[in-house]
């Protein structure tokens, strides 16, 4: 539909911007489309060598294609757009979809010694404790102002945005205890809108940075140097996913059954 943020707009276009494939060369790779190139939802594609990174022959494709996408919102930005260190806390707003569950366990593998998980979903915000969730808390309860857990987060990724955020951001920043101790919220979805008014008295009353994290904030030069580890972590186990994969050629079919579950869907030639 030409509604993403790098869409140029153009028609027709081959949809896709990453996959794992085995070239000519009989090796198989992960590889990112930069815009303009052909799309990866196809039987076979053209990639350039230089966006692709060699994957052991042992590694699963299917786990690998469906796994590097949500890692790779918020090892980026936990990696390139905040100076993380280890022991700090970070919460996750919109922690129940494929990005927010994966962004869970990125938190905990950086290091993170508190990892608290807000979002909608009761059941799946249970789920997220066996995957290294420290605190869970429904958004709803959040914006009541029953979130003191909140009060000392120092980084924020948050897949909802829109008018959502800018409630719970406000809700945090009441909450906060010291409000000299640095805060960054890093924007990483809109799920709840593109657009959020953020009152000026937010940025003058705390030590509060506001980010967006993807491609163009981040450049393609780091995301190339931070997919080989965060391949080898996918390829060794150390993230959980639900993948599924689906013939090519059930698209239509298997499209709309994205939305009611967590899995992620890859499509095979």
């Amino acid at each position: 539909m030409g509604l993403h943020y790098s869409s140029a707009g153009k028609f027709p276009l081959i949809a896709g911007v990453d996959g794992v494939g085995r070239g000519v060369d009989g090796k198989l790779r992960y590889f990112a489309q930069t815009p303009g190139q052909i799309g990866t939802m196809a039987d076979k594609t053209i990639i350039e060598l230089d966006h692709s990174i060699e994957l052991p022959d042992d590694s699963d494709p299917i786990t690998v294609a469906g796994a590097m996408n949500p890692a790779m919102a918020s090892w980026l930005a936990l990696r390139c757009r905040v100076p993380f260190q280890r022991g700090q806390k970070v919460l996750i707003l919109g922690a129940t979809g494929s990005s927010g569950s994966m962004a869970v366990q990125v938190a905990q593998h950086l290091g993170a010694s508190q990892v608290v998980a807000v979002g909608r979903n009761e059941q799946r915000l249970a789920e997220l404790l066996a995957l290294g969730a420290t605190e869970t808390m429904t958004l709803g309860n959040a914006l009541l102002g029953v979130g003191a857990i909140t009060r000392d987060v120092d980084v924020v990724l948050d897949f909802v945005w829109g008018e959502s955020s800018v409630r719970f951001m406000e809700t945090v920043l009441r909450q906060r205890t010291d409000r000299n101790r640095p805060l960054t919220w890093i924007h990483i979805g809109s799920m709840g809108g593109e657009d959020a008014t953020i009152p000026g008295a937010f940025l003058r009353s705390a030590n509060l940075r506001i980010v967006g994290s993807g491609h163009g904030s981040v450049s393609g030069r780091e995301i190339l140097m931070e997919l080989p580890t965060l391949a080898k972590e996918i390829a060794r186990g150390t993230f959980r996913i639900d993948v599924r994969a689906t013939p090519l050629r059930d698209v239509e079919q298997a499209w709309p059954d994205v939305f009611p579950t967590n899995e992620r869907i890859v499509f095979t030639p």
